[in-house]
């Protein structure tokens, strides 16, 4: 039987995310929880997964930055409201995270562990119950949709670069969604 990385070769390679001048490697193993500094959610809802698309034309999974002494749950509770108006409705399964050593000399926000952080994927069941809060220093998410688990890797593979079209790959497989 084939691993994860013989089966998602393009997942688990190391990249460079020239946007945050990072290398990357994608993993499934959980690292240390002080090392996250982001996760992003493959939110399970009636219809299929919860994906969103910005005012600059990003296409992603909801998500993003720790704030000072946030969980993980904490994280995933904000994001999901502020991206997409979501909210969780059961506990969340690891999916993996990117390894991502910075190339810059300090970290983006004082608080986030440098040179070392680890860019985490959960799986969990949400609703979405309102519009996307879209706080003023946040992204603007503009499109919130709920699509099948193929035609929400075709939308997210639309987006250049962009990795989280294989995560929902990786999550299907896993028989996660």
């Amino acid at each position: 039987m084939q691993t994860w990385p013989e089966r998602f070769p393009e997942l688990f390679a190391a990249d460079y995310w020239a946007w945050g001048d990072l290398d990357v490697r994608f993993q499934t193993e959980e690292p240390p929880d002080e090392l996250i500094s982001n996760v992003h959610v493959i939110g399970r809802t009636d219809g299929g997964i919860v994906v969103c698309g910005n005012d600059l034309g990003w296409r992603f999974l909801p998500g993003g930055t720790r704030e000072p002494g946030e969980t993980i749950e904490q994280i995933v509770h904000r994001e999901l409201l502020e991206e997409a108006g979501a909210r969780l409705t059961g506990p969340m399964t690891w999916l993996g995270a990117h390894r991502a050593e910075h190339r810059r000399p300090g970290p983006y926000r004082p608080h986030l562990p440098h040179p070392i952080s680890y860019w985490a994927n959960v799986v969990a069941d949400v609703v979405i119950e309102q519009e996307p809060t879209n706080p003023d220093d946040g992204e603007q998410v503009v499109e919130v949709l709920v699509l099948s688990p193929d035609k929400a890797i075709a939308y997210l593979d639309a987006q250049p670069d962009g990795i989280m079209g294989n995560l929902v790959r990786l999550a299907q497989a896993m028989e996660l969604v």
